[in-house]
């Protein structure tokens, strides 16, 4: 299923500068004020990951990410063409909302004590799953099937390893740039599976050149509760993105943004969480 493009035409334009901000939120800003009536608002997502928040050829953005908080910004008073969507890459993310960067952040970013430190979280909006994709036609439907297999490895991810060390200790990790270079390698069977957040490998199992390849496993071999991040102490933004998540599926849109995106994946997606709701 072709993923939903959403209006890039902010991405270069030009915002107005930034008004000193604190706690207070009175007044727009050109990161938004959490009240609408700003010329824009600055939404941190990725660029890379196909049906969750990804950069396309022409300039759009798609992804459920990306419905996500576009849904969010209309509900905070921006219309898509109004949104500046910023790449916000895992590392940088805490970074990004302490300095002002971006207004809030909806980036597969999970909820975690530690980052909770330093951010802020509404939601959560999904509950994702560590999970394994394997080819159509694979025999594995457990992460012990693993052992004497070669589970594909992204540089930098600890997914592949916690197979490895909780329950396929005789797999053989094969490493790679990247997403895309693992699922070549599933494709061409110089691996098994691959292995990371069933809502990532969806995505990437959804795109038009692997439609039909690959499945999920269906595994659930941890909880990951995606929120979207604002600024330390910014709960007017906060309480307001929650109601906008609360309504968003409450109305039906939420479900409709999960199919979307999601494609023909086996991709058998949690009901919508509570909001304050975190599944450990």
């Amino acid at each position: 299923m072709k993923l939903r493009k959403v209006s890039a035409a902010a991405a270069t334009a030009l915002v107005v500068a930034l008004t000193a901000t604190a706690c207070g939120g009175d007044g727009g800003d050109s990161n938004g004020s959490g009240s609408g009536g700003g010329d824009k608002i600055k939404v941190g997502i990725k660029y890379d990951q196909p049906g969750l928040g990804l950069k396309e050829p022409d300039g759009s953005f798609s992804g459920f990410d990306v419905d996500v908080a576009t849904y969010v910004a209309k509900e905070l008073g921006y219309e898509p063409d109004q949104i500046e969507w910023v790449e916000t890459k895992s590392a940088d993310r805490e970074n990004a909302l302490s300095r002002g960067d971006v207004k809030m952040i909806a980036a597969t970013y999970s909820i975690t004590d530690e980052r909770k430190q330093k951010v802020d979280f509404a939601g959560p909006y999904l509950l994702a799953h560590q999970d394994l994709l394997v080819k159509k036609d694979s025999d594995i439907t457990k992460a012990t099937d693993l052992n004497e297999k070669k589970l594909c490895s992204v540089a930098g991810s600890t997914s592949a390893q916690n197979v490895k060390d909780d329950f396929a200790p005789k797999a053989q990790l094969e490493q790679r740039g990247g997403y895309s270079e693992c699922l070549s390698a599933l494709q061409n069977g110089s691996v098994d599976a691959l292995t990371t957040d069933d809502s990532i490998l969806a995505g990437y199992a959804a795109q038009e050149q692997y439609k039909g390849q690959f499945k999920l496993a269906g595994l659930k071999l941890s909880n990951e509760n995606y929120g979207i991040g604002v600024k330390k102490g910014d709960k007017a933004t906060l309480d307001k993105i929650n109601a906008a998540l609360e309504k968003m599926v409450s109305d039906g849109a939420w479900d409709k943004a999960v199919k979307e995106n999601f494609g023909p994946a086996n991709y058998k997606n949690e009901p919508a969480p509570k909001i304050g709701q975190i599944v450990q």
